[in-house]
Protein backbone atom coordinates (compact mmCIF):
# COMPACT_ATOMS: atom_id res chain seq x y z
CA UNK A 1 0.00 0.00 0.00
CA UNK A 2 1.29 3.11 -0.62
CA UNK A 3 2.15 5.90 1.56
CA UNK A 4 -0.84 8.18 0.71
CA UNK A 5 -4.08 6.61 2.13
CA UNK A 6 -7.25 5.27 0.00
CA UNK A 7 -10.30 7.25 0.72
CA UNK A 8 -13.40 7.39 0.04
CA UNK A 9 -16.47 10.04 0.68
CA UNK A 10 -19.68 8.68 1.69
CA UNK A 11 -23.07 10.31 1.76
CA UNK A 12 -24.81 8.07 4.60
CA UNK A 13 -27.74 6.63 2.98
CA UNK A 14 -28.90 3.18 2.15
CA UNK A 15 -25.52 2.42 -0.53
CA UNK A 16 -23.22 3.75 1.75
CA UNK A 17 -22.51 0.34 3.40
CA UNK A 18 -22.43 -1.54 0.00
CA UNK A 19 -20.55 1.09 -1.37
CA UNK A 20 -18.10 1.25 1.07
CA UNK A 21 -17.71 -2.97 1.58
CA UNK A 22 -17.05 -2.69 -2.23
CA UNK A 23 -13.99 -0.25 -1.63
CA UNK A 24 -12.93 -2.09 1.20
CA UNK A 25 -12.76 -5.29 -1.11
CA UNK A 26 -10.86 -3.63 -3.57
CA UNK A 27 -8.02 -2.90 -1.30
CA UNK A 28 -8.25 -6.21 0.36
CA UNK A 29 -7.65 -7.78 -3.26
CA UNK A 30 -4.80 -5.10 -4.43
CA UNK A 31 -3.14 -6.29 -0.92
CA UNK A 32 -3.85 -9.49 -0.81
CA UNK A 33 -4.57 -9.71 2.45
CA UNK A 34 -5.29 -12.77 4.17
CA UNK A 35 -8.69 -14.32 4.20
CA UNK A 36 -9.15 -13.56 8.28
CA UNK A 37 -7.95 -9.93 8.15
CA UNK A 38 -10.36 -9.29 5.21
CA UNK A 39 -13.08 -10.58 7.05
CA UNK A 40 -12.22 -9.25 10.37
CA UNK A 41 -12.14 -5.55 8.83
CA UNK A 42 -14.93 -6.21 6.60
CA UNK A 43 -17.14 -6.76 9.54
CA UNK A 44 -16.02 -4.30 11.69
CA UNK A 45 -16.61 -1.50 9.07
CA UNK A 46 -19.97 -2.80 8.15
CA UNK A 47 -20.91 -3.15 11.93
CA UNK A 48 -19.56 0.53 12.89
CA UNK A 49 -20.77 2.36 9.37
CA UNK A 50 -24.14 0.78 10.11
CA UNK A 51 -24.30 2.32 12.99
CA UNK A 52 -23.74 5.33 11.97
CA UNK A 53 -25.94 5.43 9.17
CA UNK A 54 -28.87 4.13 11.11
CA UNK A 55 -28.17 6.83 13.96
CA UNK A 56 -25.70 9.49 13.75
CA UNK A 57 -27.78 11.74 11.64
CA UNK A 58 -31.26 12.21 12.99
CA UNK A 59 -30.57 15.22 15.23
CA UNK A 60 -32.31 18.12 14.33
CA UNK A 61 -29.24 20.70 15.47
CA UNK A 62 -27.06 18.81 12.47
CA UNK A 63 -29.89 20.21 10.22
CA UNK A 64 -27.00 22.84 8.96
CA UNK A 65 -24.39 20.70 7.85
CA UNK A 66 -24.94 18.13 5.30
CA UNK A 67 -24.23 14.78 6.49
CA UNK A 68 -20.91 12.69 5.72
CA UNK A 69 -18.80 9.90 6.18
CA UNK A 70 -15.24 9.76 5.21
CA UNK A 71 -13.17 6.51 5.03
CA UNK A 72 -9.49 6.25 4.70
CA UNK A 73 -7.53 3.76 5.08
CA UNK A 74 -3.46 3.20 5.28
CA UNK A 75 -1.19 0.30 6.06
CA UNK A 76 2.65 0.04 7.41
CA UNK A 77 4.78 -2.64 7.54
CA UNK A 78 2.67 -4.15 10.68
CA UNK A 79 -0.62 -2.36 11.09
CA UNK A 80 -3.85 -1.36 8.91
CA UNK A 81 -5.16 1.16 9.98
CA UNK A 82 -8.68 2.10 8.96
CA UNK A 83 -10.58 5.76 9.85
CA UNK A 84 -14.45 6.29 9.95
CA UNK A 85 -15.00 10.32 10.10
CA UNK A 86 -18.32 11.25 10.38
CA UNK A 87 -20.00 14.57 11.12
CA UNK A 88 -22.93 13.16 12.91
CA UNK A 89 -23.68 13.31 16.86
CA UNK A 90 -21.53 12.30 18.74
CA UNK A 91 -20.88 8.92 20.03
CA UNK A 92 -17.96 6.84 21.43
CA UNK A 93 -18.46 2.90 20.91
CA UNK A 94 -15.07 1.86 22.77
CA UNK A 95 -16.75 3.34 26.52
CA UNK A 96 -20.09 1.77 25.86
CA UNK A 97 -20.05 -1.24 27.56
CA UNK A 98 -21.80 -4.81 25.84
CA UNK A 99 -24.50 -5.94 27.35
CA UNK A 100 -23.78 -9.80 29.32
CA UNK A 101 -23.31 -12.73 27.54
CA UNK A 102 -26.51 -15.29 27.03
CA UNK A 103 -25.86 -18.59 28.16
CA UNK A 104 -27.79 -19.84 25.59
CA UNK A 105 -29.20 -18.45 22.19
CA UNK A 106 -32.97 -18.35 23.75
CA UNK A 107 -31.76 -15.82 26.14
CA UNK A 108 -29.77 -13.63 23.78
CA UNK A 109 -30.85 -9.92 23.30
CA UNK A 110 -30.90 -8.67 19.48
CA UNK A 111 -27.76 -5.73 19.54
CA UNK A 112 -25.37 -4.49 21.10
CA UNK A 113 -22.31 -6.99 20.62
CA UNK A 114 -21.33 -5.01 17.44
CA UNK A 115 -18.09 -3.36 19.53
CA UNK A 116 -17.55 -7.22 21.43
CA UNK A 117 -16.95 -8.36 17.78
CA UNK A 118 -15.19 -5.53 16.42
CA UNK A 119 -12.77 -5.79 19.59
CA UNK A 120 -12.26 -9.46 18.80
CA UNK A 121 -10.88 -9.41 15.15
CA UNK A 122 -9.22 -6.01 15.52
CA UNK A 123 -5.47 -5.38 17.43
CA UNK A 124 -7.34 -1.87 18.36
CA UNK A 125 -10.05 0.41 18.30
CA UNK A 126 -10.07 4.38 19.13
CA UNK A 127 -12.43 7.00 19.27
CA UNK A 128 -11.89 10.78 19.06
CA UNK A 129 -14.22 13.47 19.11
CA UNK A 130 -12.40 16.70 16.84
CA UNK A 131 -13.84 19.85 15.33
CA UNK A 132 -17.62 18.24 15.40
CA UNK A 133 -16.66 15.10 13.52
CA UNK A 134 -16.17 11.53 15.29
CA UNK A 135 -13.42 10.02 14.27
CA UNK A 136 -13.16 6.13 14.58
CA UNK A 137 -10.02 4.39 13.88
CA UNK A 138 -10.33 0.35 13.17
CA UNK A 139 -6.71 -0.90 13.88
CA UNK A 140 -5.93 -4.41 12.48
CA UNK A 141 -2.05 -6.49 12.18
CA UNK A 142 -1.48 -6.62 8.64
CA UNK A 143 -0.03 -10.35 8.86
Amino acid sequence: MSSQPDTLDLVPDQNAVASAMQWLEGIAEREAWPPKLNFGLSLSLDEALTNIVSYAFDDPSQAGHPPCVVLSCRQDSDLISLDIVDNGRAYDPTKTPPPPLAASLDEAEVGGHGVRLMQHYLHDLRYARTDGRNCLTLIARAG
